[in-house]
């Protein structure tokens, strides 16, 4: 009987300190468990606050480059607009002057120059508001576009048309009116020196959250692998980055060049 009683309290004994074994094993099981996975938290974190301090440092440095772009544009919009510009009215009031003091079998040639240098004064002048972003604001984003295809037409295109989709909805930043205008600009001034196209199109996409922008052009494209490189295609990426707008660029040899550019609006 005494040897039973022995026998049960051994084996008591024995659960007590293998349940007591098991829950330590459980514990410690668990602290290193929440261990790792505050760790692995922690980790995570520091890595997402490392990829936002870039990506912030990235946005500065596009920023301030936009910004830096802008100036200057302006500061050349100035000077083609108050320099160039008086000179060729100056330069064309003289002529107008001198005009009337020739024989009649020269002013025929008098009046082509003077033609000319008119076409070229409206030309600097035209250009010089696309580059200044006070007056792209005062004329409106669709008006500015307008102006620049109606500029691009008189130098070489048989047409540039834009068309517009959607009912117009105002910018909720109207920086990033001019942004978007500046990409359409790289996009048209890349299609007068290298596409060889003779058709130009811009859609204007208004949809319910979205502006989506559409160009194309009927040129003759270029292989999408090398122009990665380009610094026009870097320039208009950053922009379209800078904004959250997605940027897809379609292209190939003989084909022609499409860009679209889907920007939240809203």
């Amino acid at each position: 009987m005494v040897q039973t009683t022995e026998k049960l309290a051994s084996t008591a004994s024995e659960r007590y300190l293998l349940i007591y074994a098991v829950s330590v094993i459980f514990i410690v099981t668990a602290l290193v468990v929440v261990f790792f996975v505050m760790f692995l938290k922690r980790k995570n974190k520091i890595l997402l606050e490392k990829i936002e301090q870039e990506q912030a440092f990235e946005a500065e440095i596009v920023q301030a480059q936009t910004e830096t772009q802008e100036q200057t544009l302006k500061n050349i919009g100035w000077e083609l607009h108050d320099n160039i510009g008086q000179l060729l009215s100056f330069a064309h009031m003289q002529l107008s002057i001198l005009k009337m003091q020739v024989d009649d079998n020269v002013k025929t040639k008098f009046k082509d120059t003077s033609d000319a240098l008119k076409e070229s004064l409206a030309e600097v002048r035209a250009l010089s508001k696309t580059l200044n972003n006070e007056v792209v604001l005062n004329q409106g984003f669709e008006k500015s576009i307008l102006n620049e295809l109606n500029r691009l037409k008189k130098m070489k295109f048989n047409s540039a048309e834009m068309e517009i989709l959607g009912n117009q909805t105002e910018f909720a930043n109207r920086k990033h009116e001019i942004i978007i205008f500046r990409i359409i600009q790289e996009f048209l001034s890349n299609s007068v020196k290298y596409s060889e196209a003779k058709n130009i199109k811009v859609i204007l996409n208004y949809q319910s959250k979205n502006l989506v922008v559409i160009l194309k052009d009927d040129g003759k494209g270029f292989d999408m692998e090398k122009a990665e490189k380009g610094s026009g295609l870097i320039n208009m990426k950053s922009r379209a980055k800078l904004i959250n707008a997605d940027f897809d660029l379609q292209s190939k040899e003989g084909g022609g060049v499409k860009l679209i550019i889907n920007y939240p609006i809203i």
